[in-house]
């Protein structure tokens, strides 16, 4: 498969998840337009690492993923360096974890903005584009929690539910244009951010280790294996091959299990 002439956007790229699906996409010869927060010196070696590694072209945009004028400028940027955005995957979210009534409104609306709003602003600056050319592929990060609950995460479970409506609409409007809109759901999926939960939640707890990833961690998902970011990035790249163009209005679960429990 070779995506060579696209151009992919990748919002919250900079690391985890998001940075893995960008590179998976440039080994596949797509230029890509990464964004994201963090430290500007990490965030440039990234982006050049990417040109070095896969001889394609790489941009980074720092748009704000709670401002949907910022994000529709980030499409028109990348439209007008590129020439076109082909893939678009909605990859940005927060998190906060707190019971309903005492959730901070602020926190509520951060997370609706950048878990699902952002995406909406995505698919409708980058659409028009798409249709014209009779191609595309919209991707978005869903989750685990976008079938199922946990309590004390209300906006992000809300926001992740949303996205898999929107999926599902989107998938629908624009299904004779040569387009398609997916989601997919990772389960638990080992990060650096994940990784420094463990020497907390081990004083904390007074478990090993091995007890925090099987027992806390793990608990949800059956085979007690953390899913890579390696491999929701496959699944991203799969869903913007040929043999995917039927794939469409999907929510592709990768969760080890948890949501058929």
């Amino acid at each position: 498969m070779s995506l060579k002439g696209k151009t992919a956007v990748v919002t919250g790229s900079t690391s985890g998840i998001g940075l893995a699906i960008a590179r998976a996409l440039a080994e596949q010869g797509a230029n890509v337009v990464i964004n994201g927060f963090g430290d500007a010196a990490a965030i440039e070696a990234e982006r050049a690492k990417i040109e070095a590694d896969f001889g394609v072209k790489a941009a980074y945009d720092g748009a704000d993923m709670t401002d949907g004028d910022a994000i529709a400028a980030m499409i028109a940027k990348a439209e007008k360096a590129f020439g076109s955005v082909d893939i678009l995957v909605n990859n940005a979210g927060i998190q906060h974890v707190s019971p309903i009534d005492e959730f901070p409104v602020e926190k509520w609306n951060q997370i609706l903005a950048i878990n699902l709003s952002s995406a909406f602003h995505g698919m409708r600056a980058a659409i028009p584009g798409m249709k014209a050319r009779k191609w595309g592929r919209i991707i978005s990060t869903a989750s685990a929690h976008s079938l199922v609950a946990s309590p004390f995460k209300s906006a992000y479970v809300a926001a992740k539910h949303g996205i898999a409506g929107l999926t599902k609409t989107a998938a629908l409007e624009v299904a004779t244009h040569g387009v398609t809109v997916n989601c997919i759901s990772p389960g638990y999926v080992w990060t650096p951010l994940v990784e420094k939960q463990i020497p907390d939640t081990m004083a904390a707890r007074g478990l090993t280790k091995e007890q925090v990833i099987s027992d806390v961690l793990l608990e949800a998902q059956p085979t007690k294996q953390f899913v890579t970011v390696d491999q929701v990035a496959s699944l991203a790249v799969y869903l913007c091959s040929d043999a995917a163009s039927q794939i469409t209005g999907a929510n592709l679960s990768i969760d080890g299990g948890w949501t058929a429990e």
